[in-house]
C-alpha cells in the first residue's frame, strides 16, 4: 500500500507539472473541458513513472508482493475516482442534469486505463524492480526493533502528522480561494504562469515541514518515520477540504442535494490527488533527509 500510494504521490506530481505547462504554453483554459481532458491524458502517459517508483522502491525494502504493488498502483486512485464519479453519475441521472456523463464517454476512459494505463504500470513496476531495486540502505539496519519510549503528546506521529500540513496550507491559501472561483463561480483562471510559482512554492514548504516533522520523531527514538512523514505532508488535503466546507457555506450560492452532493464530490477527488501528491513529495524529502544523517554512520 505504502510503495502503490507513493509511486501514484510522483506520478502525480509529474502529471501537475506537465498539464500546468502545457496550459501556460499551449492555452488549455481556453477550450470547454480541454483541462479535464489534458489531466486524464496525461495521467494515462505518466503512469509509467507511479509503475517505476512502486516497484522500485517495494524491491528495495525487499518486498514479496510486487504483483500486488503493481495492481494497487494501478487501480487504487483510478477505482477510487471512479467510484465517486459513478456516484455522482447516478444522482446526475437521477435528477436528469447535463452534468451525466454519457456512457460513451465513460467507455473510451476505460479503455484508455485497461489499454495505455495499466499496461505502463505494468513495464514501469518491471523496469523499477530490474533497474533501481537493490537495497541500497546507508547504514546497517537491526533486525530486532528497538522500544519505542513514551514521549510528550507533541511529539507523537499524530500531533506531527496533523501539524505538518498547516504550514504547506497556508502557503496556498489564497490560490485556493482563486481556484475554487474558477471551478464553483465560473471565472476563468488565467494566471498559470502565478499557479506553477504557487505549486513550486506548496512542494518546498512540504519537502521543509516533512523534513523537521522527521528530526523531531527521529529525537524522540521513534524510528517509525514512514508513515508519519507521508500523512504529515497529505495532511494539507484534509485543511484544503475543511476550508470547503466555509467556501460552501460563505462564498456559494448552492443549494439542495443536487449541488451539494456535486461540490463535496469533486472537492474530494481534487483532495484526494492533493493528499497523496504532497505525501510522496513530502517523503521523498524526509527519506532523502534520513538517508544523508546516516550516512555518517559507520557500519562494524
Amino acid at each position: 500500500m505504502f510503495a502503490a500510494l507513493l509511486g501514484t504521490g510522483v506520478q502525480m506530481a509529474t502529471l501537475v507539472t506537465f498539464v500546468i505547462l502545457g496550459t501556460i504554453f499551449g492555452s488549455l483554459y481556453e477550450g470547454r473541458g480541454a483541462l479535464l481532458t489534458a489531466f486524464i491524458v496525461c495521467y494515462a502517459l505518466t503512469s509509467f513513472v507511479g509503475g517505476y517508483v512502486s516497484g522500485s522502491f517495494n524491491a528495495r525494502c525487499e518486498g514479496r508482493h510486487w504483483i500486488r504493488t503493481m495492481l494497487l498502483t494501478a487501480g487504487l486512485f483510478p477505482g477510487t475516482v471512479f467510484a465517486i464519479a459513478f456516484a455522482l453519475n447516478t444522482v446526475a441521472i437521477f435528477y436528469h442534469s447535463l452534468a451525466a456523463v454519457p456512457f460513451g464517454t465513460m467507455v473510451v476512459v476505460f479503455f484508455m486505463w485497461s489499454f495505455i494505463s495499466f499496461p505502463l504500470v505494468l513495464f514501469g513496476t518491471v523496469v523499477g524492480r530490474n533497474w533501481n531495486g537493490a537495497p541500497d540502505f546507508p547504514c546497517r539496519v537491526k533486525h530486532i526493533p528497538r522500544p519505542i519510549p513514551e514521549r510528550e503528546w507533541y511529539l507523537r506521529p499524530l500531533a506531527i502528522a496533523l501539524a505538518g500540513g498547516l504550514l504547506p496550507f497556508g502557503s496556498i491559501f489564497i490560490e485556493t480561494y482563486f481556484v475554487f472561483t474558477s471551478i464553483w463561480n465560473y471565472k476563468v483562471y488565467y494566471v498559470y504562469g502565478f499557479f506553477l510559482l504557487v505549486f513550486l512554492i506548496l512542494m518546498i514548504v512540504t519537502l521543509c515541514v516533512t523534513v523537521v516533522g522527521t528530526y523531531f520523531l527521529l529525537n524522540a527514538e521513534n524510528w517509525k518515520w514512514h508513515w508519519t512523514a507521508f500523512s504529515g505532508a497529505a495532511s494539507v488535503a484534509g485543511y484544503v477540504y475543511l476550508y470547503s466546507f466555509y467556501y460552501f457555506a460563505f462564498k456559494t450560492k448552492m443549494t439542495g442535494f443536487f449541488q451539494t452532493c456535486f461540490y463535496f464530490g469533486y472537492t474530494a477527488m481534487f483532495c484526494l490527488a492533493l493528499g497523496i501528491m504532497c505525501g510522496a513529495v513530502g517523503y521523498v524529502g524526509a527519506s532523502s533527509f534520513v538517508r544523508r544523517i546516516y550516512r555518517n554512520i559507520k557500519c562494524d
